[in-house]
């Protein structure tokens, strides 16, 4: 679905799931992601989240082509070169798939000969597409990708579409 409220068909939206007016994402996720979106009235919440430079903790489960050597890890943990930007430096770590995780839909491209792996990212900084480019360019695209946690909040108990009143959590945590 796409990260908006105003209607875009033939895709789904947010509006098409949450029936809470005058809540807004803090932060974005492009129509190939998927996981945590947290929405909030709190404009001050809001750019704390979604502004690099309150660096907001991001975790990402990123399922990649290929297999992750400690040099493509290295890079990601050093910042990487992208055309217009070097990444911050990012928390990686080879994970197993994520207990849990839900049916991708539709399911990614599947190839025998090429062998998978996840990745856990952690950025404090969150551009166009980053966490894609910076795989990309360390020679691991992105065949998944799932926002676990913004701050203290995290996918742990939803399933795609489900929400939860968190407002009695601070992005401290």
């Amino acid at each position: 679905m796409l990260c908006q409220f105003s209607a875009a068909p033939p895709r789904a939206t947010l509006k098409d799931f949450i029936a809470i007016p005058d809540v807004y994402p803090a932060g974005r996720l492009d129509a190939d992601s998927e996981g945590l979106v947290v929405l909030t009235d709190d404009g001050a919440l809001q750019a704390r989240l979604a502004q690099p430079r309150y660096k907001a903790w991001k975790t990402y489960w990123v399922q990649v082509e290929g297999a992750p050597d400690d040099g493509a890890l290295d890079r990601l943990r050093q910042g990487v070169k992208l055309s217009d930007f070097t990444s911050a430096p990012a928390r990686a770590r080879i994970i197993r798939q994520p207990a849990g995780l839900w049916p991708r839909d539709p399911p990614i491209r599947y190839r025998a000969s090429i062998p998978t792996h996840w990745i856990e990212l952690k950025l404090r900084e969150g551009r166009n597409r980053q966490v894609r480019r910076m795989s990309a360019a360390v020679g691991l695209p992105t065949l998944r990708l799932v926002r676990a946690s913004v701050g203290p909040w995290s996918v742990d108990g939803l399933r795609p579409g489900e929400w939860r009143d968190a407002s009695m959590l601070s992005v401290d945590g």
